[in-house]
């Protein structure tokens, strides 16, 4: 096990457990303290029995650690016990504060690696046969936090809605009537969206339908956070994998039949 102080800062993809990285298990193997969010699935620990696991996400919409007590529990504990491991939901990179608290960790004199997760901007979509970009359909994608750090909305939506790629926003349901809003004033209103609750895990739940009609499909579903929003016509692609799930579980059926062969 790693004694030194050091902080490794690793990915536990969108809530699947089944899509963490071989990387990330064998850094959780490695770990003698594990400081972990809210969006984690918690299976993920049993990776490090060995460790003490601490947890330092939110609950409520409430805060449980800032981030600056966050950064001072990583490097307390890396001098205390060694090696901390810093499981943080999706890709730490992407909206997860992993830099900051890799510069931290840093000028604090701590060895420091970095472990990617899958991402649950593009994992959750697939999840239900959405691709982000499509031939003939969408060249490319934004993803774009739905809050900023003053509990605004990224002024990137507005540049967003303006173009023909499909539009990925992270936490961004307390948003939602300013994004349609926007969305709305650029005559958008019959695009495609989809809102996806729990991406991946079993508590998964989701809601379709366009720009003008979306929040009734929220309210009608009471979805909430967590969920992504995806914004673009690829979302009404997922109709196109159903239909070859279908038929390729009837045609193993049909193999499958006693009446057969």
């Amino acid at each position: 096990m790693y004694n030194e102080p050091k902080l490794s800062v690793v990915g536990a993809g969108p809530g699947d457990p089944e899509l963490i990285t071989v990387k990330a298990v064998n850094t959780l193997k490695a770990a003698n303290v594990v400081l972990y969010d809210a969006l984690i699935n918690r299976e993920l620990l049993d990776y490090a029995p060995q460790a003490e696991h601490i947890f330092v996400g939110k609950r409520n919409g409430s805060h449980h650690y800032s981030q600056d007590e966050i950064n001072d529990l990583i490097v307390k504990y890396a001098r205390e016990r060694g090696h901390v491991v810093r499981l943080k939901g999706g890709d730490p990179f992407i909206f997860g504060r992993g830099s900051e608290e890799i510069d931290y960790a840093r000028s604090k004199g701590l060895d420091t690696a970095v472990v990617s997760g899958v991402t649950s901007s593009i994992a959750v979509p697939a999840n239900l046969g959405i691709p982000l970009t499509k031939r003939g359909i969408s060249e490319s994608f934004w993803v774009i936090t739905g809050t900023t750090t003053q509990r605004k909305l990224s002024e990137d939506v507005r540049l967003a809605a303006q173009s023909t790629a499909t539009v990925v926003i992270l936490m961004g349901m307390g948003k939602l009537n300013e994004i349609v809003d926007i969305f709305t004033h650029f005559g958008k209103e019959n695009t495609p969206v989809g809102i996806i609750q729990n991406g991946t895990t079993v508590n998964e739940r989701s809601g379709f339908g366009n720009i003008k009609n979306i929040e009734k499909v929220v309210s009608d579903k009471k979805l909430s956070s967590p969920a992504i929003i995806v914004i673009g016509e690829v979302v009404n692609e997922r109709t196109s994998l159903k239909a070859v799930l279908k038929n390729v579980i009837e045609e193993k059926q049909y193999i499958n039949s006693p009446f057969v062969g």
